[in-house]
């Protein structure tokens, strides 16, 4: 078929040099934070989609949401609670200084997504096509979340996945060992960013 040109036309792929060097490591808390969407959880009441949001320092997971359909709305819900268990409020200009970083998925693309963060004062900042490198600490979550829960549990209902990704947050966040913290969690790595930073 390829000799006779019948194969489907298809973007073409380009080798150009890796446009992100270095590390996707943020320096500090609220520098940068990572969202996307994982795979469809088949749940009793049908597939669900699950949406997160993590700290590109501390690797803390800020918010999660599981809704029955993948729309730019639902994909806002992990920012949200993040932005109001951050900066204790969702207001506009609330996080100026915030980069958010995401992939180049139709709900991350969209207007509302975008408009929904300029509101907020947040930078985005899309992965680069195929370079999945980019958007890589919220997909090492994702690999957690899925070996420890979504690949070893069935759910009755979307809502107990929801809930059940709420408790999976707080366990992750609070008893999750990382030897990049120095064998601290999330939550007290961000604790210790703070006492850093109160003593400054």
């Amino acid at each position: 078929m390829r000799e006779n040109s019948l194969l489907a036309p298809h973007r073409a792929v380009v080798n150009t040099p890796k446009t992100h060097e270095g590390t996707i490591i943020a320096p500090a808390p609220n520098v940068m934070w990572g969202t996307d969407m994982t795979l469809t959880v088949t749940t009793g009441e049908g597939k669900a989609s699950v949406f997160a949001a993590v700290d590109h320092c501390t690797w803390e997971c800020l918010g999660i949401h599981a809704s029955k359909r993948g729309t730019r709305f639902e994909a806002l819900e992990p920012i949200r609670q993040a932005v109001k268990a951050r900066f204790g409020a969702y207001s506009k200009g609330v996080a100026v200084d915030l980069t958010v970083r995401h992939d180049n998925g139709t709900q991350y693309l969209s207007d509302h997504f975008q408009r929904e963060l300029a509101y907020l004062g947040i930078k985005a900042s899309p992965a680069f096509v195929r370079e999945p490198e980019g958007n890589g600490m919220i997909e090492r979550f994702f690999r957690i979340l899925k070996e420890q829960l979504l690949w070893v549990r069935h759910f009755a209902t979307i809502e107990e996945l929801r809930l059940a990704l709420l408790d999976f947050k707080e366990r992750y966040n609070t008893a999750w060992i990382m030897e990049r913290h120095g064998y601290k969690t999330p939550r007290q790595a961000f604790e210790a960013y703070q006492a850093v930073s109160a003593a400054a």
